[in-house]
């Protein structure tokens, strides 16, 4: 399977709340390290991603629809791949609904044969994080 269909049926599984499939994208071991875009910042090991996933897909949070806004990015070797992007979500939190959008990196490695989450970051950029606006300068 592409790393991009990959991440995509991932992306399904979240938005059907498939627990199971979800936490079996993941690379098994306590070096598998994930960057959250909720106020916990990361999460360090499989088995606390497997928690952290349990806890997600029973809360009030149902994520509608995932859908790539730029790219997705990608490269790929015979052991490890990555897939990078921004992601546009449609969100549902008890009777409330908005979207967002995130930036978005995997890097995926062959574990028995078939991709799996190594490193997830997903993050929301910040409007001025050093006070001074964008710095990239208008040409």
């Amino acid at each position: 399977m592409h790393p991009i269909d990959f991440i995509n049926e991932f992306y399904q599984h979240i938005i059907q709340r498939n627990i199971e499939q979800i936490c079996a994208h993941y690379a098994e071991g306590e070096n598998t390290y994930v960057f959250v875009e909720g106020p916990r910042l990361s999460t360090l090991g499989s088995s606390h991603i497997l928690k952290g996933w349990n806890d997600f897909c029973n809360s009030d949070i149902h994520l509608r629809e995932i859908t790539w806004k730029e790219g997705p990015y990608f490269e790929i070797s015979d052991s490890m791949a990555w897939v990078a992007g921004i992601i546009h979500l449609q969100i549902l939190v008890k009777e409330k609904y908005f979207e967002n959008t995130f930036r978005a990196s995997f890097v995926l490695i062959k574990q028995n044969g078939s991709w799996k989450i190594k490193h997830e970051h997903v993050s929301a950029a910040h409007p001025d994080p050093y006070g001074i606006g964008d710095w990239l300068k208008k040409t």
